[in-house]
Parts: C-alpha cells; sequence; structure tokens
C-alpha cells in the first residue's frame, strides 16, 4: 500500500458555474443529470452507451494489468498502458452516467497501481525519442496518458477521500505533469502537435487539481514573461491559418483536434472569461470545418505531407470534433457530418448530438471547391481542392509544413468515388506495428516519402527541392498565381514556385472540366520550367493501377532491374522500361478500381519514358511497390509539360465486359509558347478545345491576344476555355 505524503499546497482558483464542483472538464453535473433524466429519448447515445458497459463489464471482473513499460508502440507494454486509459476514461464517464461504484473503484484501482508504479519509473528504456518518456517511448504518448485519465480523474473525484486524492496527486498526477512540462521543455514549449497535447495533459489535471501553476504553464508556456510563443494560447495562434488550415496537414490536424478541444472544452466550463470557442475569430469551428472538407469523395483524409492513408471522418478523435462543435455553435453543417458519422461520443456533447438527430433530418453533405491559405496570416501559400461531379484534385502550394512536410511543392493528387487515381504516397510508416520499427516512421520516409521524386511534381537534375533540407524550405513558400471556383464546370487553380531549385522557376496551372461530351471530368495539367540554363526535367505520375495500353513502346526488362539512381530517392525506384519518344504526343492507358483512366501527353522529339516501380534499397519491405510513369525531358532551359487526364468506362467484372475502355480524346497539342503566355487543345471526334493561358499577368481585367497561324485569338483575364465544334 502506498503511504501517503504532505498534503500539496495548492491555490484554489474561482471557476465559472463549476467551482467546487466536479465533473468540471468535459462533463459537468447539470450536463449529466441532464443525460440520465432523458435516458431513454437517444437510441444512437444508448447504443454508445450500451456497448461501452459491455466492454467494461467485462474488463472489471478481469485483475488490473499495468506492467513495466519496456516496448515501443504496436508493442505488449505500450498497448496495455494505451488500452489502460481509454478503460479508466470509458469507466468514469460510466460511473457519471449510472452511478455505478463498480466503474469508480476500477478507475480508483487502476489509478493507484499507477501511483506505485510512478515514483519507480526512470526514462522508457527504448531511448529512440527526442523526448523520451517515462510510460511510453515517447513525451507525446505519456501526454495522451494524461489527457485521458484526468478525465477519468475527474469523473471519480467526488467518490475519493480527501487522503486518496492526497496519495494520487503527490505520487502521480504532480509528478507527471511537472515531467511533461519542466522537465522536457523541448516537448512541451514549442508549437507542435505533439506540445499541443502536452499543454492539454498538463491543463486538464490543472483543472481538476485546482492548481494554478500548472495551468498558466499550460496556458503560457514555460516562461510568461518572454515572447509567448509557446503553451496553449499560442498552439492556437501560430498552429492553424486563420482559414483553420493546419500547417503539418490534414493527418495530423485529425490527430491534434482532439486535444484542442477538450482542452478547450473544459476551459470553456472553467474559464468563461477566455472565451476560448471565440478565440482568433472561432479559429476552433473553421479548424473543424476545414478538416472535413479535406476528405476524399469516398471520407478519406488527403494523405499528403506524413499521413497513413485510409483514416477518415469516422475517427474516434473527429466524431468528438464534430459533436463538439455542433453542441458549442449550434452549426447544423455539423449535425450532418454526425448523421453521416452514425455514432457520438460518450459525453454530454455527444448526447446532445444524439438528441438533435432524434429531431432533425440531416441534409446531405456538400463539399465544393475550397481554398485554403496556409501560415498564421494565410498568406504562406496554401492547398486548393477542386471538385467536379465526385472528382476531387488536391494541389499543394503549402508552406513546408514543419517536421512533418514534404519536398513536394506544385504536386497534386487526385480521387475520384472508387478512391485514388493519382496518388500522393504518404509516410513510409506503420503506425503501431511492432514488426515495423515499434510504429515509428521507417527510414525510407526520409530517404523516400519526403523526396520529390515521391510526388507528382517536377524534379530538376534528379535533385529534391531544397536539396531536402527542412530549414531551407522553411524560409519560404510558393506564391498563389489565381484561382477561379466561379464556373461548376471549370474550377481552376494555378501557382508559381521559385525557390525550390536556385534560379529555376516553376508553375503549375490546374482545370477540371466538366463537359456533357465526357462521362466523367477531365483534368488539364500545365508545367512551365524556366531556368538560366539547360536542366533534366522529370515529371512522375504516382497512377493507381494497372498498365493497359500505351502509344509508346516501352518494353519491360526482363532479365536484371536496377534502381534509378543513387540518392534523392531514386535509389528506392526500381527502372522496369525507358524509351524515347519521337511522336508530338503520347497516350498512356490504365485500369484502376474498375475504372479506365488515360493521360494524353504532349512531348518533344528526344523525351523519355521511364517506367518505374518503388521498392529498389529497400530490404526490410518497407516501401509499397507502386508503379509510376516518369516524363524525362534533357537539356532544357524553357520547357512545357500539357497532361489531360481523363476518366472513361468501367469493368464489370461479374459480366466481364468493359464499357467505353477507349479514351475519347483524339488529339492534344500546344498551340504558341512563349514566357507570356500559352494556347493549348484537345479534340474529340466531334469538338475541340482551345485553353489560352496568361503567364505572366493575373489581372483578370486584362485583355490578351496571340497570333497562330495567321488567326489572331483573343481573351480576357488569365485563362480562357472556349470549346468549338468542325462545322
Amino acid at each position: 500500500m502506498i503511504k501517503s505524503g504532505n498534503i500539496l499546497l495548492i491555490s484554489l482558483l474561482t471557476y465559472g458555474t463549476l467551482v467546487g464542483q466536479h465533473p468540471r472538464l468535459t462533463l459537468s453535473p447539470a450536463g449529466v443529470e441532464n443525460i440520465k433524466s432523458n435516458i431513454g429519448s437517444t437510441p444512437l447515445f444508448e447504443k454508445q452507451l450500451k456497448k461501452i458497459a459491455q466492454e467494461i463489464d467485462v474488463v472489471i471482473s478481469t485483475d488490473i494489468d499495468v506492467p513495466i513499460p519496456k516496448d515501443m508502440a504496436g508493442g505488449y507494454t505500450h498497448e496495455q498502458h494505451k488500452l489502460n486509459y481509454k478503460l479508466m476514461h470509458k469507466a468514469g464517464n460510466l460511473y457519471q452516467f449510472t452511478g455505478k461504484e463498480k466503474y469508480a473503484r476500477f478507475v480508483k484501482d487502476m489509478l493507484f497501481a499507477y501511483a506505485d508504479l510512478y515514483p519507480t519509473l526512470p526514462l522508457h528504456p527504448t531511448n529512440k525519442s527526442y523526448s523520451t518518456g517515462k510510460i511510453f517511448w515517447q513525451c507525446l504518448n505519456d501526454a495522451n496518458w494524461l489527457v485521458f485519465s484526468s478525465q477519468a480523474y475527474d469523473c471519480i473525484y467526488e467518490y475519493l477521500s480527501p487522503k486518496e486524492k492526497d496519495i494520487l496527486e503527490k505520487q502521480l498526477f504532480v509528478p507527471f505533469a511537472n515531467f511533461l512540462s519542466i522537465e522536457n521543455p523541448r516537448f512541451f514549449n514549442r508549437i507542435h502537435n505533439h506540445s499541443t497535447w502536452a499543454n492539454a495533459a498538463v491543463g486538464l489535471i490543472a483543472l481538476v487539481m485546482d492548481n494554478d501553476t500548472l495551468l498558466q504553464k499550460a496556458l503560457y508556456g514555460l516562461d510568461r514573461d518572454k515572447k509567448q510563443t509557446a503553451g496553449f494560447l499560442a498552439q492556437l495562434d501560430y498552429s492553424f491559418s486563420p482559414s483553420g488550415y493546419f500547417s503539418e496537414g490534414p493527418y495530423y490536424q485529425r490527430y491534434a483536434i482532439f486535444p484542442f478541444l477538450v482542452f478547450s472544452h473544459a476551459l470553456h466550463n472553467n474559464k468563461p472569461d477566455l472565451n476560448i470557442f471565440e478565440y482568433r475569430d472561432e479559429i476552433l469551428l473553421k479548424a473543424t470545418k476545414t478538416l472535413l472538407q479535406l476528405t476524399d469523395p469516398k471520407g478519406n483524409f488527403f494523405p499528403f505531407n506524413d499521413a497513413q492513408k485510409g483514416m477518415n471522418y469516422k475517427s474516434y478523435e473527429v466524431v468528438n470534433a464534430v459533436d463538439l462543435m455542433y453542441f458549442i455553435k449550434k452549426d447544423d453543417v455539423l449535425l450532418d457530418w454526425a448523421a453521416k458519422q452514425n455514432q457520438v461520443a460518450l459525453n454530454e456533447a455527444g448526447f446532445y448530438v444524439a438528441q438533435n438527430l432524434e429531431t432533425r433530418k440531416a441534409n446531405a453533405i456538400l463539399k465544393s471547391s475550397v481554398l485554403y491559405g496556409d501560415g498564421v496570416n494565410g498568406d504562406a501559400g496554401g492547398i486548393a481542392v477542386l471538385r467536379v461531379d465526385n472528382t476531387d484534385v488536391v494541389f499543394k502550394y503549402s508552406s513546408h509544413g514543419m517536421g512533418h512536410g514534404h519536398f513536394d511543392r506544385l504536386s497534386y493528387s487526385m480521387y475520384d468515388t472508387e478512391g485514388e487515381v493519382i496518388q500522393d504516397y504518404g509516410a513510409v510508416r506503420w503506425v503501431n506495428v511492432d514488426q515495423k520499427g515499434g510504429g515509428r516512421y521507417l527510414p525510407e520516409n526520409k530517404t523516400f516519402g519526403k523526396q520529390t521524386i515521391g510526388h507528382n511534381t517536377v524534379v530538376i537534375n534528379q535533385e529534391s527541392q531544397f536539396n531536402a533540407t527542412v530549414k531551407k524550405a522553411e524560409h519560404s513558400h510558393p506564391e498563389l498565381y489565381h484561382a477561379d471556383f466561379s464556373d461548376p464546370n471549370v474550377q481552376f487553380v494555378a501557382a508559381k514556385e521559385t525557390h525550390a531549385y536556385g534560379s529555376t522557376d516553376l508553375s503549375r496551372y490546374l482545370i477540371l472540366i466538366n463537359d456533357k461530351e465526357f462521362s466523367e471530368p477531365l483534368l488539364a495539367d500545365i508545367f512551365t520550367i524556366a531556368s538560366d540554363q539547360p536542366v533534366t526535367i522529370d515529371l512522375p505520375l504516382w497512377f493507381q493501377g494497372h498498365i493497359m495500353q500505351s502509344s509508346f513502346d516501352c518494353s519491360k526488362q526482363s532479365k536484371m532491374l536496377a534502381p534509378l539512381g543513387d540518392t534523392d530517392g531514386y535509389q528506392h525506384i526500381w527502372k522496369e522500361a525507358n524509351c524515347t519518344l519521337n511522336a508530338d504526343s503520347f497516350q498512356f492507358n490504365w485500369l484502376n478500381n474498375q475504372r479506365f483512366y488515360t493521360m494524353h501527353s504532349v512531348n518533344s522529339s528526344g523525351d523519355e519514358i521511364i517506367m518505374g516501380r518503388a521498392g529498389a534499397n529497400d530490404p526490410k519491405y518497407n516501401l509499397r511497390s507502386d508503379p509510376v510513369l516518369i516524363h524525362r525531358k534533357k537539356n532544357m532551359k524553357q520547357a512545357v509539360y500539357f497532361n489531360v487526364i481523363e476518366t472513361h468506362g468501367k469493368y464489370d467484372t461479374t459480366t466481364e465486359i468493359p464499357i467505353r475502355p477507349y479514351s475519347q480524346l483524339q488529339n492534344i497539342s500546344i498551340d504558341y509558347f512563349d514566357q507570356d503566355m500559352l494556347v493549348c487543345s484537345f479534340l474529340t471526334d466531334k469538338n475541340y478545345w482551345k485553353l489560352h493561358l496568361s503567364l505572366k499577368d493575373n489581372d483578370k481585367n486584362t485583355k490578351h491576344s496571340v497570333i497562330i497561324n495567321n488567326k489572331t485569338y483573343y481573351w480576357e483575364g488569365v485563362y480562357n476555355l472556349e470549346k468549338l465544334n468542325y462545322q
């Protein structure tokens, strides 16, 4: 049995309407009573309640397991401690909703087991993190533990005696909070999703214990006398753009939104003078709605930067975010998302959502083309999502994204209702899979996943942007050139990058086109390159699926494969075939998820095609064997790529009948190109389209003209897409 020491001297604060009351974090006494009084009216909430009660009832009949930490993520001790804090959180809520002592006793016994263990723990034996934890291999996971355990402690606070609370706080919670903060300043005192978890963890336990010293650290960082660039409020100031875009990307925005909102809910309940949900022009509401918009037609988050594919809007964190923000802001769009999630959080926000779903019919989710600026002021590049008829094209012209960013400026990826069409690889990582490096980022994440060649953007001289140096990349960002979403059938965005390759300037123009002549939208992609010296240019296409046919003759290697290069990600790509192009254009046709796709490309004589596949120099099979087509131009000072990607037809695997397996486009061409303007065209057997682009003047009122084959063409603004017939 743990012996009690001296009672800590803790300063009491005045906390809103919940002073002296518990629970006070994500539950309130009034909210709990409301739930108890209305049980029977919310089937969706009660379904969750029943499911969790069944889970906890099984667990509390077994022995508590609090093992000595030793494993990485995915290993036994890591997963057991992770399970423990989740079980405590659930059991604490069940105690509040049911009043059954068995749930409070389970949380109490578990916390006392940790109070016995924690004072004996050195740093985690793995020592593989910049901030090694005690219970887990990194402080980040320790902070996760405290975020959930603080809520559990809050739920059983009134059940415990003063002596029991003193033991837990002195031997467990205060040392734990001090370890995360003053003993790990590099982890706690910066702008990063790790620090958001740390600030929230320390702040939540501070609110439960009425510990003003810890709360001040959580809100304002370790040294409030200096410029405020740390602490929870600084996270809100610097992590998001004004539109709610998170610089590390949607995968990490999904992860960080949970501590942002859990701690904010607790501050809303206890420190109403902060007006936390009004802070920075309702930045948390914007962040939640922006996160939901950064999903593809299947509901998965776009996996750019370090991201594991498949994470979607039904994740635990996003369900909690949607419920809380609807509870606070009553925004009906969020209720529509909650209906689509078909699950709610087990707290008063989730209960409120469940009540409203019983009385209000949900609307269909509407997602349109969006433009999100990056950076604190929204002027550090950004992200564009072009949407037409269930086709999404994501254009990345953002700042680097801190340590989780990739060297992929002006890259894009494409999605439709069947999934990925042109992919972003995401991260080389198997989260929580012990066999794969304990769930950590694998070496190939740095040597391939982050490198430019692993993305759908131009590579100069087979070298990654900024020489793959984060500090160099963080000093600049691309510039939005023009965006126009006013025509629902023609969505346009363009951006320029002038820093990634020194004196080489890059510009990309994407136009998503919907026309009744085609069964699905077309994507027109124009990339211009201008350098003061001759360079070699590679433009990869990381398509998904199986090659059907191409107009070029590139026979696959039959005897021996070799890597494409030695560095910058090329060492991880097998060279399967290569050939030289002689015609003016080429076509490449593939099948994926029972749909056919064709890329039409303009080329110059002497251009090369390289067919490759990820997986070279990968001794532990960490990389997926994904295919790539690389269009290479050599010895160029001025160059332009013009590609049109067409989705057409399908293959029915039941009837085994292909429908429209061939493209409708018959030809594409570049009709005029100089440093100021570009004119391209593409045609079918019925019509042809001319695309006029102003490459230097982005004033939408400027009038332009160009003479081609003795004919003068006129247009106004940055671009003009004209459809003509042959008659």
